[in-house]
């Protein structure tokens, strides 16, 4: 990975993370506070909403740091090592619970006229699709493995060789 693609994916990660962050300091509490303004037939929907709206951006940026160590180990070259599965595996349960949560406020908000059935519908194909990220990231985790095992057994087959010279 050239220097130019780790420092523009770095950039993104900052954005999104700033992002992040500005949405969990100022937009939930603007969520929270518009929620209050509900009928009281939907009233008990704003601690569900805004809970879950709170673990998805924890998750999320979980997720935009454990991507910035893996660019880091990129960056310096160690990424083919057991080091990196932490990462990965915790990536790959972030995107999990992303899609649990995603699902979750569709529950929440399905029974009831709160919002019309597309709205959930939309919300279990959003679930859906994250859901598949987090099979990639799990491929994509047993490629790493794979890459790890043929660098560890060419560093054996490497110390034999220049024990035989």
């Amino acid at each position: 990975m050239g220097k130019l693609a780790v420092l523009a994916l770095r950039a993104v990660l900052v954005a999104l993370l700033t992002g992040s962050l500005f949405v969990q300091a100022v937009m939930v509490p603007l969520l929270a506070a518009d929620l209050e303004g509900l009928d009281a037939d939907v009233a008990h929907l704003r601690a569900p909403i805004v809970v879950i709206t709170l673990l998805g951006l924890v998750s999320a940026q979980v997720i935009l740091v454990c991507v910035w160590r893996l660019v880091t180990m990129v960056r310096r070259g160690t990424v083919f090592s057991h080091a990196a599965f932490r990462y990965v595996d915790v990536v790959a349960g972030g995107f999990v619970a992303v899609a649990l949560l995603v699902f979750a406020l569709g529950v929440v908000l399905a029974p009831g006229e709160a919002v019309a059935p597309g709205v959930v519908l939309l919300l279990g194909g959003v679930a859906l699709a994250v859901l598949g990220v987090a099979l990639i990231v799990v491929v994509l985790r047993t490629l790493l493995a794979q890459a790890v095992a043929r660098d560890v057994e060419a560093a054996r087959m490497r110390a034999e060789l220049n024990e035989v010279i």
